[in-house]
């Protein structure tokens, strides 16, 4: 019966986190979206990277403790933090910029609310 409380103990606190990370994420996709770009990285411009910096070390920080719980829990790696980093850095000159890529993963279904 403890293993099966720990278990749930942390499966709660994992969802915690995903709801955690989530709301992180949205916040940094709204500032991106009004105008504000760096967090994808498109332009690669060192004072854009320096602002972002500590929102991107924080959603890094979340994800790496939700990747350990679900392995713990035997669960499949936080897709979605896998999937904004595969999104960030250097695209085609003939891309949509930051903050429309931004408000297009506001549309997502997994970052609704």
């Amino acid at each position: 019966m403890a293993k099966a409380d720990r278990l749930e103990r942390m499966d709660i606190r994992r969802a915690d986190l995903e709801d955690e990370y989530r709301d992180a994420l949205i916040a940094a996709l709204k500032v991106t979206a009004a105008g504000a770009w760096g967090l994808f990285d498109h332009q690669q411009d060192k004072v854009a990277r320096a602002k972002v910096a500590p929102v991107l070390a924080e959603l890094a920080d979340l994800a790496e403790t939700i990747d350990d719980l679900r392995h713990d829990l035997a669960m499949e790696p936080f897709a979605l933090h896998a999937e904004f980093i595969a999104a960030r850095g250097p695209v085609a000159s003939s891309a949509v910029g930051e903050p429309k890529q931004a408000a297009a993963w506001l549309q997502r279904p997994d970052l609704k609310r």
